[in-house]
């Protein structure tokens, strides 16, 4: 019997999937995908015999008769980002479990990671924020939320966060950042990232006053991540201790400020062939 390989694809670019998950399509028998979210250059990776089969018109069900109609096939389940975020795979594994199939979750670069990279920021910057907070605003699917979890009770403890899955809804996404005990106030930095990695993506600098304004020009509300808190814009940068000379770990022994430390020495006098 065959695994089922839960396989993230990345944000978008095609070359952003990991080579692990390269290798699952290149093996797949079938792949299933998610047409609406990712790019159709991704299935270049599979072999021409594979069978693709669109998730966007498939039920749950429907995607569960596959994995039971075919157990000698090599299945690739192909997720947006990282399967494990807002993935619908703890169902598919729930399935995997009770009919004793194999199955592997192959890992993705998130769409957060991407939004970073593409605002060209850390997220976490030593005094300004050491927490991410991964979460969206609910309006049809509010029933899935569990009672405590909300932006706005998440704003209330600051730090960086990203908003995904939120983009039809961005006063509601304002209004939350913005409630009573809130950490943010307008003027706090935000970036609205569009399609993440792909060659149409867009970048957008703002605050959350002006961020239903921005989000309305951008004119999107799928694939659409928002990026909130200081470190988007902040100058003030302290320097990390994990490469301070005076901070030592197992790795590297405390040195003077403006000095090598030995390891490092040795390392750089090393010649290579």
């Amino acid at each position: 019997m065959e695994h089922i390989s839960f396989v993230g694809a990345g944000p978008g670019a095609p070359d952003l999937i990991t080579l692990r998950g390269q290798a699952r399509l290149r093996e797949a028998d079938i792949v299933i995908w998610a047409s609406s979210l990712i790019p159709e250059e991704m299935l270049g990776w599979t072999d021409d015999k594979a069978v693709l089969m669109d998730s966007a018109e498939m039920t749950l069900e429907d995607v569960l008769l596959v994995f039971e109609n075919n157990p000698g096939a090599r299945i690739v389940r192909l997720h947006s980002g990282d399967p494990s975020v807002y993935g619908a795979i703890q169902e598919q594994i729930s399935w995997c479990e009770a009919h004793d199939r194999p199955f592997e979750i192959v890992p993705g670069v998130t769409s957060i990671s991407a939004a970073a990279a593409a605002v060209g920021r850390e997220l976490t910057i030593p005094e300004v924020a050491q927490s991410i907070v991964t979460t969206r605003v609910a309006r049809r699917t509010s029933a899935s939320m569990p009672k405590g979890e909300s932006l706005s009770g998440y704003a209330q403890l600051g730090g960086t966060i990203a908003v995904l899955l939120s983009g039809a809804h961005p006063q509601r996404i304002v209004d939350e950042l913005l409630s009573e005990g809130s950490k943010f106030s307008a003027s706090t930095p935000a970036a609205v990232v569009v399609r993440a990695s792909w060659p149409d993506e867009q970048v957008a600098l703002t605050t959350i006053g002006e961020l239903v304004s921005t989000i309305s020009d951008l004119g999107a509300k799928r694939t659409l991540l928002v990026l909130i808190g200081e470190v988007l814009t902040t100058t003030d940068i302290r320097r990390s201790h994990l490469y301070s000379p005076s901070f030592s770990h197992r790795f590297r022994s405390r040195s003077e400020p403006g000095t090598t430390s030995g390891r490092a020495k040795r390392r750089a006098n090393r010649t290579v062939h």
